[in-house]
C-alpha cells in the first residue's frame, strides 16, 4: 500500500476553528469538564480566550488538582481526549 501525502489548508483550518459553530463547541466542552471539576464545591473556573481553559482559581482547589489530579479526571469523564 502506497504511503498518502496531503497537504493541509491552514487558512480553512483556521475559519473552521474560528467559526461559531466550532466556538461553540469548545466553549460548551470547556464548561462541562468546569461543572464536572466542581462537583460539590467551586474551586474551577472556565476562561475564554479563543480557547478553552479550565484552571483553579484558589489556593484550595489548586491543591485539590495538584493531589487528585480533578482536571484530569472531569476531562476525561466528559469524553474529551488529553493532549500533550
Amino acid at each position: 500500500m502506497g504511503k498518502v501525502k496531503f497537504e493541509l489548508n491552514l487558512k480553512g483550518l483556521n475559519e473552521l476553528m474560528k467559526s461559531p459553530e466550532m466556538q461553540n463547541a469548545l466553549m460548551n466542552a470547556g464548561q462541562a469538564v468546569a461543572n464536572v471539576a466542581n462537583g460539590d464545591t467551586a474551586g474551577y473556573t472556565l476562561r475564554w480566550i479563543g480557547t478553552c481553559n479550565v484552571f483553579p482559581d484558589s489556593q484550595e482547589s489548586a491543591h485539590d488538582n495538584f493531589k487528585n489530579n480533578t482536571l484530569l479526571k472531569a476531562v476525561s469523564s466528559v469524553g474529551l481526549k488529553q493532549t500533550k
